[in-house]
């Protein structure tokens, strides 16, 4: 052989054999990499929070943080914005603003023109009559023989991030939703919720659900309905602290405040046991705070008696506090009853909080709190500060326009229904009549503008027709559902209502309704604070993003990328 030849020969073996040694090197490199890649993925994995908590504080206004900060704890209101991320800029962008429209965006991530609830009871063009958000007949009451359980979410349309949640872990996580308002613990549980439960009083006192989630209650929910922790709150209402400290709020005795009835004047102290009997009996702790500590109570109860956050499945438990909407209603923003209905949701805030530190542990759950709406300040209280504000007075508006109608179009049985500032036409009467739809729309628009206390007015035509990107007429738009609302919608003035002259209430598209809390806080959450603008459709996509799961399938808002740590 070839010299040569030879050598070459034995270079090229030695040439393959260092080939196949650095591609044995790499192959080898290659799976040393893949355990840690595959570590990481499990480390990311588990570190989704065991439990989100969504919390809705009822007609809680963004003012009550930094207007009763000075008399809030360190372990409430105070945590979530020391140890996690505060909205400051949080708004409603859609209208109306009512409880069961804002707990199904808060939850749904996207407003009433997808998700369908356009109010808390609206008129159904279909079956012609009123029907309610959670209303439903083809379901039994559970733990309780009245009415009050036949409920569910089947009017919604759109999807929950608890749904997705469900979805995502095979059913496997948890969902369960608490509220003292039905619809406050059915919309926020979505459709696939192991549960949602609600509280009933009248004569009763317990909490009940229904058929639409399982036949009968869990052992836990019996034995707190029969542990009289609902009785021990029919107790004395007085303030925490001295009332001459309550400087953060008006005059106790006033002309602005309902307060309940066998009680001549709205102050403090009020003997609940004793005024129960007037006031449809345990119900009447809905209208004070210890609605809201009951409302504590049940949801302890539920972490141990569902275990939730107990294993590496993400579960979500959704808790409303509703007793400061009912507080609100009956004493007004300004009102001594709400500084103290907020000073002891704080308290109650942090025994909750503290709680979840010890069974779900500290760091190993997340938490975010929002509100349902806001509320105005009662206009009679703002007139005798030299506000404009006041009172619409519907029934002179109706006259009116019943006289219009008969002069204009022969007949008012062109009119359906009128409710939630919003008019339905009869349209197969209007079609019989031989008139055309959007001509009697704008007829009735340019009618309805030169009323008093009316400050704009728009056809269902204009909804349907034009992009609005700002102001209050985008804000409708979101509202609008083409399906179910009406064929004209009206605007009232500014801090005008159609209320009694005493308390306060919601539902308008002004700031004093739109501007809610948003604070977020807990595993996966950063520290910090913003005045960028955000709306409450962003929550449900932000939450999602931290789990990893769908967003809620009809889901409008983005996610809040800047408080995900």
């Amino acid at each position: 052989m070839n010299p040569n030849r030879k050598t070459y020969l034995i270079m090229k073996k030695i040439f393959s054999l260092i080939t196949f040694s650095l591609v044995f090197l790499s192959c080898v490199s290659q799976n040393k990499t893949t355990a840690p890649n595959t570590a990481i993925t499990n480390i990311e994995t588990s570190s989704k929070p065991k439990l989100v908590v969504g919390i809705v504080v009822d007609q809680m206004r963004y003012d009550y943080l930094t207007r009763f900060e000075s008399k809030f704890g360190e372990g409430g209101f105070k945590r979530m914005m020391r140890e996690g991320f505060n909205c400051k800029n949080n708004h409603f962008n859609f209208v109306p603003t009512y409880t069961g429209p804002g707990h199904a965006s808060v939850f749904t991530g996207t407003t009433p023109k997808y998700n369908g609830i356009i109010g808390n009871n609206w008129y159904d063009k279909e079956v012609k009559e009123m029907v309610y958000c959670a209303g439903d007949d083809n379901v039994e009451p559970v733990g309780t023989k009245d009415k009050a359980g036949k409920m569910s979410p089947h009017r919604m349309q759109t999807t929950t991030f608890g749904d997705e949640n469900r979805l995502f872990t095979q059913m496997r996580g948890k969902t369960i939703g608490i509220s003292l308002k039905d619809r406050g613990a059915i919309l926020p549980a979505g459709h696939t919720a192991n549960a949602a439960y609600w509280f009933h009083g009248s004569d009763e006192g317990v909490w009940i659900t229904s058929s639409f989630y399982m036949d009968t209650l869990p052992k836990w929910v019996a034995n707190f309905n029969t542990s009289k922790t609902v009785e021990s709150y029919l107790k004395v209402w007085n303030t925490v602290y001295d009332i001459s400290t309550y400087t953060e709020s008006g005059a106790d005795d006033n002309m602005f405040e309902g307060g309940f009835r066998g009680q001549e004047k709205a102050t403090f102290p009020y003997d609940l046991k004793a005024l129960s009997k007037a006031n449809r009996g345990f119900d009447i702790l809905k209208a004070t705070p210890y609605g809201n500590s009951l409302t504590t109570d049940f949801a302890m109860a539920a972490i141990k008696g569902e275990d939730l956050g107990s294993d590496s499945t993400t579960d979500l438990l959704t808790v409303s506090f509703s007793s400061t909407d009912y507080v609100g209603h009956n004493f007004g923003v300004n009102s001594k009853e709400i500084e103290d209905t907020y000073i002891r949701l704080d308290k109650d805030l942090e025994r909750f909080f503290l709680y979840l530190d010890t069974t779900v542990g500290k760091g190993e759950y997340t938490v975010f709190l929002t509100a349902d709406h806001g509320a105005v300040n009662v206009p009679s209280y703002l007139k005798s500060v030299k506000i404009p504000a006041g009172y619409t007075n519907n029934a002179a508006r109706k006259l009116k326009f019943q006289e219009f109608l008969s002069k204009k179009f022969g007949t008012k049985d062109i009119i359906e229904n009128i409710s939630n500032n919003q008019i339905f036409l009869d349209r197969k009467k209007v079609e019989v009549l031989g008139l055309n739809l959007t001509d009697v729309q704008n007829a009735i628009v340019n009618e309805q503008i030169n009323y008093d206390n009316v400050s704009k007015v728009y056809s269902a035509t204009t909804m349907n027709t034009t992009n609005f990107t700002t102001g209050i007429e985008a804000l409708l738009q979101n509202g609008f559902n083409q399906k179910r609302s009406g064929d004209v919608i009206l605007v009232d003035d500014i801090a005008f209502i159609g209320y009694s002259k005493t308390g306060s209430t919601h539902g308008s598209g002004l700031n004093y309704d739109t501007h809610v809390p948003l604070l977020f806080f807990g595993k996966g959450i950063k520290h910090g604070e913003t005045y960028n603008k955000t709306v409450i459709p962003d929550i449900a996509p932000t939450i999602s993003a931290l789990l990893g799961i769908s967003f809620p399938n009809g889901s409008t808002g983005k996610p809040l990328g800047f408080i995900i740590d």
